[in-house]
């Protein structure tokens, strides 16, 4: 069981809701193995394949701006069957057809893996794991807002979301063998449609904090809250992780 595990059946309702609603939607299914995504994708992935800024002048789109919209959720779980793995969902414009244009931006990353633990969910949120490894694309912001670019040379090249997704994939699961299955989701259709991510966005991000401070905890660093448990809204939010945290510790999976 995962914290997040309910989530998981809200960003698919999510998806059904703009689904129903005549979004375009296109699905790409991408090999799930390692060794065969760099093959497939178009620009350079790993260590400093993007060493510098993409300068306004150099960029084809630019994704998530503040005025335009975005939201950025990960969500892990030891629950693989609840994840497509290999599977990308784009709603909305894709890259090349988007020149000289600022679009919304919700992307949702799910990660499943038996053996995760909430110690690799802190890891997995850190931009580190993409940063400057993808050619002709910048991330400026994380985690709850990604606001990006993709340099006109990126798109030269043929870089689009399935790109992006393998890419993503691909350095997850390479720097974590315990990933077994990942799906991503990217949503570009309309500032409205990003929106329907806030939510889910919010309790994930409340979530993750409390998975945070008892894991320094369990180490034997007692942070407090500012606000009384008493007090507190949150206070439900802390009761179910501190009990699925108990749980696992007892299974060996938090350590």
């Amino acid at each position: 069981m995962s914290a997040f595990d309910i989530y998981i059946k809200s960003i698919n309702d999510v998806l059904e809701e703009l689904k129903n609603s005549g979004r375009r939607i296109n699905v790409f299914n991408v090999p799930s193995s390692c060794s065969e995504l760099p093959r497939t994708i178009p620009v350079n992935i790993g260590g400093n394949a993007n060493p510098g800024i993409i300068l306004r002048q150099d960029t084809y789109v630019e994704l998530g701006n503040p005025e335009a919209g975005s939201s950025a959720i990960m969500i892990s779980t030891n629950e693989t069957g609840l994840i497509n793995d290999g599977r990308i969902t784009l709603i909305g414009p894709d890259i090349p057809e988007s020149a000289d244009k600022s679009l919304p931006f919700g992307q949702v990353i799910l990660i499943g893996g038996a053996s995760l633990d909430d110690k690799e969910h802190e890891t997995l949120q850190q931009p580190g794991f993409v940063g400057d490894k993808i050619e002709g694309y910048m991330i400026r912001s994380l985690p709850q807002n990604i606001w990006s670019r993709i340099s006109k040379d990126g798109a030269a090249k043929g870089f689009n979301f399935e790109c992006l997704g393998k890419a993503l994939i691909y350095l997850y699961k390479s720097e974590n063998p315990k990933i077994e299955s990942m799906e991503i989701i990217f949503i570009t259709s309309a500032k409205d449609d990003v929106k329907l991510l806030d939510n889910i966005s919010e309790q994930v991000r409340k979530i993750s904090k409390e998975i945070t401070k008892e894991n320094w905890k369990i180490k034997g660093y007692d942070i407090d809250c500012e606000l009384d448990c008493s007090s507190c809204g949150d206070k439900s939010v802390c009761d179910d992780i501190r009990d699925v945290l108990k749980s696992r510790k007892k299974k060996g999976l938090v350590k």
